[in-house]
């Protein structure tokens, strides 16, 4: 009798669990509203002021929908979850300020994330900042590989002051607040400037990068744990405040953030060129990038609004939108076309355009 029950039990297990994968299944693919009435997006914090003036508008234009919820959880942990599958139970759209790595990709479509749209919503550069009573530094990426790499050249960093990597700056302790680990601003600043400044003194480890990728990164871009390089969260704001009271620091943020508080900060030119919408908008400063959303295309008939929300990004993003306002470097017209076909087409992104 008692097997007989065990067996009752798991047929039923069973079938509970494929009912469940059925309602996941045909949400994912648009054949159901689905158990969430209001968009999710997780990731850059970058991105995020821009994101949410987006879904300030949206609510505005579209009486009677909710407000999107968006949360900064920096670009590398919103691609863990944006990853981690598809239906009501995980985001809809993913923000990031650098581009999503093969890596991810991968993950993506190990949990049944299989298409994806890839959309750049504009540019913008990685700002080294300063008070407006700071030392006024003029830097370079060999500069800021040698104060900021855990093990320039391979070796341990002992650099305490900026006089110690470069005897032309001035004697003053290397102090630099940065965003995290799971930053895609972290992650570009080790791209374009860390890496940049590696290869310009040490030029065999251009040969590491595709060959031995741990060891490119152990010696070129992975940053320095002893203390000068301080680690201030996903929160770009607390920079801000950390440089108002300390005169000799230096900040790392999305440029947005220094238009935003250009009373109290200057930026740090880097190569002579200093962070400008100009400078961005041209490609002659080193810090420039360009920022991203990703989308489920799964969740686009599965979550209400979500088309009509990628609409409103589209009408934001022009050089004179509102979204330039708020602090964003508008792309390219082409770019910007390319943009709005893949939201007006679903067009999804392929593997082996990433690396």
């Amino acid at each position: 009798m008692r097997h007989h029950f065990a067996i009752q039990a798991t047929k039923l297990l069973a079938l509970a669990s494929a009912i469940a994968l059925a309602a996941c299944d045909d949400q994912a693919n648009g054949g159901g509203a689905g158990s969430r009435d209001q968009i999710k997006v997780v990731g850059s914090s970058t991105v995020y002021p821009f994101t949410t003036l987006v879904a300030e508008q949206f609510v505005n234009q579209n009486p009677g929908m909710k407000a999107p919820v968006i949360e900064s959880t920096g670009t590398g942990a919103g691609m863990k979850l944006f990853c981690a599958g598809v239906g009501a139970a995980h985001p809809d759209i993913a923000n990031a300020s650098r581009r999503m790595k093969l890596a991810e990709f991968t993950a993506c479509g190990e949990n049944g994330v299989d298409r994806i749209m890839e959309i750049q919503i504009g540019l913008d550069g990685i700002a080294f900042a300063e008070g407006k009573d700071g030392p006024k530094l003029q830097l370079t990426p060999v500069d800021l590989y040698l104060a900021l790499a855990a093990n320039p050249k391979g070796k341990p960093n002992t650099a305490k002051t900026w006089k110690d990597v470069n005897p032309a700056l001035p004697a003053i302790p290397i102090q630099v607040y940065g965003p995290p680990s799971t930053s895609g601003t972290r992650d570009a600043m080790a791209e374009l400037i860390m890496a940049r400044g590696c290869v310009t003194i040490y030029p065999d480890s251009i040969n590491l990068k595709d060959k031995k990728p741990d060891d490119f990164a152990n010696v070129c871009t992975r940053v320095r744990d002893d203390g000068p390089y301080v680690d201030a969260g996903e929160n770009d704001n607390l920079i801000v405040q950390k440089l108002q009271s300390n005169p000799n620091a230096i900040g790392i943020f999305g440029y947005s953030y220094l238009e935003e508080n250009q009373a109290s900060l200057v930026g740090v030119p880097v190569s002579g060129v200093a962070p400008t919408y100009e400078t961005i908008t041209s490609g002659t400063y080193p810090g420039a990038r360009p920022l991203f959303i990703y989308v489920k295309k799964a969740h686009l008939t599965a979550i209400p609004g979500l088309p009509k929300f990628l609409e409103a990004y589209a009408a934001a993003w022009d050089a004179n939108g509102p979204l330039v306002k708020r602090g964003l470097i508008a792309a390219p017209q082409a770019v910007r076309d390319a943009s709005a076909a893949v939201i007006k087409d679903g067009t999804t992104l392929e593997g082996r355009a990433l690396q």
